[in-house]
């Protein structure tokens, strides 16, 4: 850009001087002229950080100076790539375009010997260094005319190429913009994964571990209660002694099948957080959290064995149709339940209720008196039951747990039937 604007700039002078002679004064201003041509051009190198002033400032060079208007063109296609304001738009084309008509009839209106437009219409080999005069083939008015529409032609073509370089550049920082909303709502996505991540590992811990380690407290509390009556017995006779001592060493073979059983989960649990990129494997349903009869007859033998008193009424059919994960949401919810009513009320007893059959979904109760140091229902219900409701939220159910007036606290969840058909979860419930 600056080698064209300096040439055009140099041209256009040297065109307008052809008509003084060395020896005219006048002569003088078309060699400054010339020598200004050169730092003119290198006015176009700052346009980028002050396109305002470069576009100004060649407006009026090219009005003092015999210049061609392509340096205020440049000038002002640059301004326009740069500003989006609608008044700088408008004051620049108009601007350009008047300075353009400007430099243009003034060449038009020199007489044809000094004039790059007459020129354009002289006939060939007249004129200049052929030693015969110039001949015009039109006459001045269709000169001046083509004059004026080139100005314009070329101010619409300099402000089309800056509005087109401006539309880039937008288009470019919007790509960009766009670039750097998809990263952050990438990274944003990668922190909820994670965060998601690390609540299910410990939502896992808190069922896992917190049911192993309830066991182990009431077995602990149980073989304690046995070596009392031990004690107590020691003038009784060997029978009595023996049938305690056997007692006391079930008791004692439980909590060391429990502490082991403990410690495997906690050694799960470490492993998942040392490598969370298995810990969907882990957490995914397993034969061990899945609900089946299985499952619940070594869940609630395990909670019988420690001691607790538990009725049940458990009605679940075609269990191998049921979605897995909607299994594991309902283990989790007797476990935690029974698991809740042995850390608050470890003497009562428990009623359990499941019912499970595509036509009506899953249902789930469990019932049992409060303690007589029981506070309500929202002090005693921690972050195990509130884990649940929000688990069973999320899979389209309802989960309700608090005691009533008769100083019996209930969990009362229902979960949709959900199945797994060619790989697809089909939500069946309410089809009766």
């Amino acid at each position: 850009m600056v080698p064209i604007a300096i040439f055009m700039c140099l041209t256009q002078t040297s065109f307008a001087a052809a008509r003084y002679g060395s020896s005219d004064p006048q002569y003088l201003w078309f060699m400054f002229s010339a020598l200004a041509a050169i730092p003119s051009g290198l006015l176009l190198l700052a346009r980028d950080r002050h396109p305002e002033a470069v576009f100004w400032g060649s407006c009026a060079i090219v009005i003092v100076f015999p210049f061609d208007p392509m340096l205020t063109l440049m000038a002002m296609a640059s301004l326009l790539a740069r500003r989006s304001s609608r008044r700088i738009t408008i004051g620049a084309i108009v601007a350009g375009g008047m300075t353009a008509l400007i430099a243009h009839l003034r060449d038009a209106l020199n007489p044809p010997d000094a004039s790059l437009w007459h020129l354009f219409f002289a006939k060939p080999n007249t004129g200049g260094n052929s030693g015969t005069p110039i001949v015009m083939l039109v006459g001045e008015t269709p000169i001046i005319i083509t004059a004026a529409v080139a100005a314009l032609i070329s101010t619409a073509i300099a402000a089309l190429v800056g509005l087109h370089l401006r539309s880039k550049a937008i288009a470019a920082s919007a790509e960009a913009k766009a670039d750097a909303a998809a990263s952050q709502a990438h990274t944003l996505q990668a922190d909820l994964n994670n965060q998601q991540l690390a609540d299910a590992i410990a939502a896992e811990a808190h069922d896992t571990l917190a049911h192993s380690l309830s066991l182990l407290a009431l077995n602990a509390s149980a073989l304690q209660a046995e070596s009392d009556k031990l004690r107590t017995m020691t003038q009784s006779g060997e029978d009595s002694i023996r049938t305690h001592a056997d007692s006391i060493a079930q008791q004692a073979r439980q909590i060391r099948r429990q502490a082991a059983g403990a410690l495997d989960e906690a050694h799960t649990i470490i492993d998942m957080l040392r490598h969370p990129e298995q810990a969907y494997v882990q957490l995914a349903p397993s034969d061990d959290t899945a609900l089946t009869r299985e499952s619940l007859d070594s869940l609630i033998t395990d909670a019988r064995q420690a001691g607790m008193r538990i009725d049940t009424w458990i009605d679940i059919q075609q269990l191998s149709e049921m979605d897995e994960n909607l299994g594991k949401i309902a283990y989790r919810t007797i476990q935690e339940g029974l698991t809740n009513a042995r850390r608050h009320a470890p003497d009562a007893p428990v009623a359990l209720q499941v019912d499970a059959r595509p036509q009506t979904g899953v249902h789930i109760h469990i019932s049992n008196p409060m303690a007589q140091h029981a506070s309500s229902s929202s002090d005693r219900a921690g972050a195990g039951l509130q884990g649940i409701a929000a688990r069973i939220h999320n899979a389209s159910g309802s989960c309700a747990y608090g005691a009533d007036e008769r100083g019996v606290f209930h969990i009362d969840a229902r979960l949709p039937w959900t199945r797994t058909i060619a790989g697809e979860q089909t939500d069946v419930a309410g089809l009766a």
